[in-house]
């Protein structure tokens, strides 16, 4: 059986030593970070590890796939992007790669509705079962392909790629209100940056760059060329 004040431990030491280390003060953020149970999202093998600095895979090889290509990522990530956000109880949220359903989670306690995406079957069941057991019942799982957004409910107030692209599609900034941000990690290994857009009008945009780090691949979204001749 799991000690409960074990995790309760580490849950207090991760925000402790990783999150409010790195710049994340906002007391809402830390607030929510507390209160959702991160360990219930992770796979019960790495349960152990659901407060560590690191990503969790969350599936199994498939036909040669790189195992940590589906994860949840780090837990300073998921905080430094609910923090920068910076959500209302009235905004309406996309997601876009849903894993294990934790950030939608995250991102439900802070927004009136969340509608996140994801392409594998498995990871969709996961995540709708993790939701239901934690109660949270503002988050619709859609087994979709996230590049393409979903213009038809849009605009969104947020917009959150829970994983890397190359760049980030004008499909998907056309989707965001005028005031609406959106979070992706953008660039190539080995170095790639924490991005915020926030669109300002019908068509223009600023953009800020904040934080470096690495994260797995979104499906589906364009890989253009690294170098050019």
């Amino acid at each position: 059986m799991t000690d409960l004040s074990n995790l309760d431990a580490a849950r207090a030491n991760m925000i402790k030593q990783q999150i409010r280390t790195s710049n994340v003060t906002n007391e809402d953020v830390i607030g929510v970070l507390s209160a959702v149970r991160r360990e219930d999202f992770v796979p019960l093998a790495d349960k152990a590890l659901a407060f560590a600095e690191l990503r969790i895979p969350l599936l199994e090889p498939i036909e040669g796939a790189l195992r940590d290509g589906h994860c949840m990522l780090e837990p300073l990530i998921e905080a430094r992007v609910l923090q920068e956000l910076q959500l209302k109880p009235t905004d309406k949220v996309l997601e876009v790669g849903t894993g294990s359903g934790y950030m939608a989670a995250l991102l439900a306690q802070r927004a009136q509705r969340v509608v996140t995406l994801e392409l594998h079957p498995k990871l969709v069941e996961m995540a709708r079962a993790n939701l239901q057991r934690a109660g949270i019942t503002n988050v619709e799982v859609r087994k979709a392909d996230g590049a393409k957004g979903l213009a038809g409910e849009g605009p969104f107030d947020a917009i959150v790629l829970s994983g890397s692209v190359a760049e980030v599609p004008a499909l998907l900034l056309s989707q965001l209100k005028i005031g609406g941000r959106l979070s992706a990690i953008v660039g190539f290994e080995p170095v790639m940056r924490g991005t915020l857009i926030t669109r300002t009008g019908e068509g223009t945009y600023t953009t800020a760059q904040p934080w470096d780090t690495v994260a797995p691949r979104l499906q589906n979204f364009p890989e253009p060329a690294r170098f050019r001749f």
